[in-house]
């Protein structure tokens, strides 16, 4: 009997050792909160009646709060992303993107140090039309008027961002002071670009060129209402960009001393989604709406990208007959011998760089393409309900039948390197696909619960690992169930408050990191894991800092290289005994190693999985943080 007790206790014991309910932080806002957000460099904003305040992973307290503007709303700040810094806004935006209307007040923070870097009171600014951050440079280029004194000029000026020193300052109206109509006087038509020791300013009467150095202007031409540029590799021909209000665009070209190399402006139906200069032309992807350029036909109504390929000394079209889309891209990847492009509603095909087509005839395909990557055999596409290796010589299929699962509720896919196959879950089961043969045979059968399918798999050490918000599974190498685990949602009222990017541990560093290598990725890449993915792009953002002189891109270094620290688990919200809560479970066992309770039947909470921390609003102007790590 007593040996019986002895042991029910060490099991009591041991269960109620997962569970936490002391958080290893607390902290005390100072007011209501309306929103917290994880930034890229890993410190926790949270906004609201009491301003912005920044938390450190791991720290006692807030390492800055900044009450100056008072109420910082949600549409108030901007992050810059894969930076140290948030710019808020105390003034209303204008229709027109990234300007402000008159008297507004602008501040640049660095989260990680939480110094103010650029504040427009400190600074001489009166209205802010333009700000933007030049990143590696590292430099600030802010458009608007100064103060009376200086005549409330329209002006550049340009900053450092690791001193927050004013380094250059230019004058863009050369008439200021003299009488003349409103209708002269220029105005902020779009953003500034900035090239080694210039800064390109356009304006409603033309691009003005100032010395980043001093300020002092280089030049003037007079191509109006640019709202954005580019430049070649080399620097010396710039391309600018003319939105129209009807939807269309009009691409200008001139160069480094603001002499035009067109004839007139190229117009180009719709909007431009891609442009990529390439040594034989300009390859450009414009989406055209039906139904006119307002938000309403854009959601609501039809419409096709439309492809084409400019001359890029002349600006002429080089393609007698543009390729048919009859939908927009959702893929586009410049190769060697020429541009291949996936449609949203299906279908797959290749032209050559002098407009003809490379494929013998389009690949018909299912829609939605989640992926397209290039393996040993060839390309691999996988859409909502088929699969199929492709020749990027041909276009022939590898595979004749080509693999269908026309009753997919959701697909995912894994590359199973060990084995050499292709793993497509489908929802209801596991396809297997030999990579050398293109033989399909079923993996597993599945069946998850709480009518959910599976969103995630990959392969581990342990086996083939699938989740979904509630269940989590884990698969030997013939597709017997090592495990699976199912932790019921705590009500849709619940489960609807919480944002999915932290349920599925999923970061703002992982979407910031791995946006630029999904839909606007301009070369396709080798078909790997999400892990793999990551993994790459935080290694690529992490070289990129290591360049850039400044202290905070030092401590973000690091971040990206470090190895994420709850990656062998994952978080499932659901209820627990003293109430709604997380539990930590293994990925390789399926076993629970946590619990943290919230006590909470609407939670709202954060979670950064690479320091390995739960930001929860325990209240209404407090914040809990829990280590996930223990």
């Amino acid at each position: 009997m007593k040996k019986q007790l002895l042991t029910w206790l060490s099991c009591l014991f041991f269960t109620v050792s997962w569970a936490q309910t002391t958080p290893t932080h607390k902290y005390d806002i100072g007011g209501k909160i309306e929103k917290m957000t994880l930034t890229d460099a890993g410190v926790l904003l949270i906004n609201g009646s009491s301003g912005l305040v920044g938390i450190r992973p791991g720290a006692a307290s807030p390492h800055f709060s900044f009450a100056e503007y008072g109420k910082i709303k949600e549409e108030e700040m901007e992050l810059v992303p894969l930076s140290p810094y948030v710019i808020l806004t105390q003034g209303g935006k204008s229709q027109i993107p990234g300007t402000i209307f008159a008297n507004s007040k602008r501040t640049v923070i660095d989260v990680i140090t939480g110094e103010k870097v650029f504040v427009t009171e400190e600074n001489g600014w009166k209205q802010i039309a333009q700000l933007k951050i030049f990143l590696p440079e590292n430099k600030l280029v802010v458009v608007g008027n100064r103060e009376k004194s200086e005549g409330e000029i329209l002006a550049a000026g340009i900053y450092d961002m690791a001193t927050g020193k004013q380094e250059g300052f230019a004058n863009l109206d050369p008439n200021a002071g003299k009488v003349r109509s409103a209708a002269a006087i220029p105005m902020s038509s779009g953003a500034p670009f900035l090239l080694k020791d210039q800064v390109f300013v356009p304006t409603t009467k033309g691009v003005v060129s100032a010395n980043v150095a001093n300020g002092s202007i280089i030049w003037e031409n007079d191509v109006k209402n640019l709202t954005s540029m580019i430049a070649d590799e080399t620097g010396i021909e710039i391309y600018g960009f003319e939105e129209r209000s009807n939807g269309d665009t009009r691409i200008h070209k001139f160069g480094k001393d603001g002499q035009a190399l067109w004839d007139k402006e190229r117009k180009i139906k719709g909007s431009i989604t891609r442009f990529q200069i390439l040594p034989g032309g300009l390859a450009v992807v414009s989406d055209v709406f039906k139904g006119g350029s307002s938000l309403v036909s854009q959601i609501g109504g039809g419409g096709e990208s439309k492809i084409a390929f400019l001359d890029a000394s002349s600006g002429e079209d080089l393609w007698e007959k543009a390729p048919k889309t009859k939908g927009y891209v959702q893929h586009f990847y410049v190769m060697e011998d020429g541009i291949l492009f996936g449609l949203a509603d299906g279908g797959i095909n290749k032209i050559k760089f002098d407009g003809t087509p490379l494929f013998k005839k389009p690949i018909d395909t299912g829609a939605n393409i989640h992926t397209m990557a290039t393996t040993p055999q060839g390309m691999i596409y996988i859409t909502d309900t088929d699969a199929n290796i492709i020749d990027l010589n041909t276009g022939d299929a590898k595979w004749k039948k080509g693999i269908q699962y026309k009753k997919a509720t959701s697909v995912s896919s894994a590359y199973d390197k060990a084995k050499g196959r292709y793993l497509i879950s489908t929802g209801e089961e596991i396809l297997a696909i030999d990579e050398n043969t293109g033989d399909v045979s079923t993996f597993a059968k599945l069946k998850f619960e709480g009518k959910e399918s599976p969103y995630e798999i990959g392969t581990r050490a342990s086996g083939i690992f699938l989740a979904s918000d509630q269940n989590m599974m884990l698969l030997d190498g013939s597709g017997k169930e090592n495990y699976h685990v199912f932790h019921k949602a705590p009500g849709q009222s619940t489960f609807a408050k919480v944002a999915l990017g932290a349920l599925t541990l999923a970061s703002a560093t992982v979407s910031a990191a791995a946006a630029s290598q999904s839909t606007y990725s301009y070369y396709i890449g080798e078909y790997s894991s999400a892990d793999a993915m990551r993994a790459r792009d935080n290694a690529r953002a992490a070289e990129t800092f290591s360049n850039i002189a400044s202290i905070s891109y030092g401590e973000m270094t690091k971040r990206f290289k470090a190895t994420m620290a709850t990656e062998n688990a994952r978080f499932i919200l659901t209820d627990l005994s003293d109430g709604v809560g997380l539990v930590k479970v293994n990925k390789d066992t399926g076993k629970t190693e946590k619990e943290i309770v919230l006590k909470d039947k609407k939670p709202v909470y954060e979670v950064d999985d690479i320091e390995g921390y739960l930001y929860y609003q325990s209240g209404n102007g407090e914040i809990s943080a829990f280590n996930l790590k223990n």
